[in-house]
């Protein structure tokens, strides 16, 4: 089995594949200070839940844009699984021309996002991730990663107002009943979740006018579905996109 990890700097979500299908997934706190002992007592124990041997892994890929984890999820295959991992950056085959000035700076989730989405799609394409950070990213028909943009994610603006304005509380995430709120908490959570749907399908309306071309929008991320209920411009939410593109980029790189 296949075992793609993907690292976020609020969470890591790790999948385990049996060929082509998705067997198991898990979503655990990202935390910069985990060894690989313990990234392995975790894996055995979310392993044993699921009732798969840990023998069953054969092969490891990781997408990270955490970097200090890197060491301990290395550390993990080398004395756990028995093999290194293949891991998303610098030197990995992509199928993909980036376009950007440095490609070298471009997230590593951010193409394994765009080469999943080409892959199923074989179109031009606008990827909405609602991470940490929100970041969208543009793929030509011709399979080219053309360059994105990056917004604050809702988590951190919500964080914001409750951090920088001492008399407005820590409100959560959701959809509320009416834009005109009547209450401190439904007012915050209306400016939050409405002001967010505007940003998303702003800076997709004026990516589409610059691309000057009819690209599908689809989305993941663990906050797509809230946003893409009263989104205009989204088209189609895939939770385990990333998942899927670690897959892809195994199978143009093993051996």
């Amino acid at each position: 089995m296949l075992l793609v990890i993907d690292v976020g700097n609020t969470n890591t979500v790790l999948g385990l594949y049996e060929d082509e299908s998705l067997a198991h997934n898990w979503r655990i706190a990202t935390d910069k200070a985990r060894t690989g002992d313990e990234y392995a007592l975790l894996l055995h124990e979310l392993l044993r839940l699921a009732e798969v041997p840990f023998r069953a892994i054969k092969d490891v890929i990781i997408s990270s844009v955490v970097p200090p984890t890197q060491y301990a999820l290395e550390t993990l295959c080398h004395k756990y699984i028995g093999r290194p991992p293949y891991v998303v950056g610098p030197g990995i085959r992509t199928g993909m021309p980036i376009l950007y000035d440095n490609p070298r700076e471009v997230g590593a989730d951010r193409i394994v996002n765009a080469v999943a989405a080409y892959e199923r799609w074989q179109c031009s394409l606008i990827v909405v991730d609602f991470g940490t950070a929100t970041t969208f990213d543009c793929v030509s028909s011709k399979g080219q990663y053309q360059g994105g943009a990056i917004a604050p994610g809702l988590k951190i603006s919500a964080e914001a107002l409750f951090e920088r304005a001492s008399k407005l509380p820590r409100v959560e995430l959701a959809r509320p009943a009416q834009v005109v709120a009547k209450n401190t908490v439904q007012s915050m959570q209306s400016g939050l979740y409405y002001g967010y749907v505007g940003l998303v399908d702003g800076i997709v309306g004026r990516m589409k006018q610059e691309l000057r071309d009819s690209p599908k929008v689809v989305a993941t991320g663990g906050l797509a579905g809230l946003i893409a209920g009263d989104s205009q411009t989204i088209e189609e939410v895939v939770p385990d996109l990333t998942l899927e593109g670690l897959r892809i980029l195994y199978l143009r790189n093993k051996g």
